[in-house]
């Protein structure tokens, strides 16, 4: 069995959905800390041409949270400023429709924590493109918040049978293989597609949200994109 683990979030890039293809099962790393000017609430599209951020606004985030405790702002009108701030930056996409009204049903749901948005994100996404492994929580059913670090993650491997722990390269520098061995699991690294599309203009800006690439390419090419990045 084939397990993954990484955080949850927002509209992530195409890596992360390269990893959710290569799996059998994929936990949301949910009940760890808490990363300030990462991924979790925001992530980068093309607005005007340029990379610009979208951004989820937070009531209580800090540091020495976990990210399953994190609270989404009172609503204000972020939500309906995101929506239109995509119409303005895709309307003309190829793929506008389907992907905008994708994103819609993400935000429109009354939800209060981050993590459940993001989770909510990948969801969406992987059921529009068909891929996917099993989702699960380290939040619920491991017990084990105690370990820290490669600890935890073996002992998840454990609890999940996993003969397979499969990251993204940033792994390769945190991770040893010979560790994962001596536990009886494989340890494998997908790379994040290199495939360069069709966008507005150039030159090409890669590793943007996966809304960018949804809008612009169909979902059996970004399945083949999500392929490519998976070693034999």
């Amino acid at each position: 069995m084939k397990l993954a683990l990484m955080q949850p979030y927002f509209f992530p890039y195409i890596g992360y959905f390269t990893l959710v293809g290569a799996v059998d099962r994929f936990v949301f790393y949910d009940d760890v800390q808490y990363i300030k000017n990462g991924w979790i609430n925001r992530n980068r599209v093309l607005i005007a041409g340029k990379p610009a951020y979208i951004t989820v606004p937070l009531l209580n985030a800090s540091a020495s949270s976990r990210i399953d405790e994190v609270v989404i702002a009172p609503q204000g009108h972020w939500k309906r400023k995101m929506l239109e701030s995509l119409r303005h930056a895709y309307g003309n996409a190829p793929c506008f429709d389907p992907v905008h009204e994708l994103v819609r049903s993400v935000l429109v749901p009354d939800v209060q924590r981050i993590c459940e948005l993001a989770k909510a994100s990948v969801y969406a996404v992987a059921r529009y493109l068909e891929v996917g492994a099993e989702f699960v929580h380290s939040s619920s059913g491991y017990a084990n918040r105690d370990l820290r670090g490669v600890g935890r993650v073996l002992d998840i491997c454990r609890r999940e049978g996993a003969s397979e722990y499969v990251n993204l390269p940033g792994g390769r520098d945190l991770y040893d293989a010979t560790e994962f061995a001596a536990a009886g699991v494989q340890l494998r690294f997908v790379d994040p597609p290199a495939t360069a599309y069709r966008q507005f203009g150039e030159p090409f800006q890669p590793n943007l949200s996966i809304i960018d690439v949804l809008m612009h390419n169909r979902p059996a090419q970004v399945r083949t994109m999500l392929a490519s990045g998976v070693p034999a």
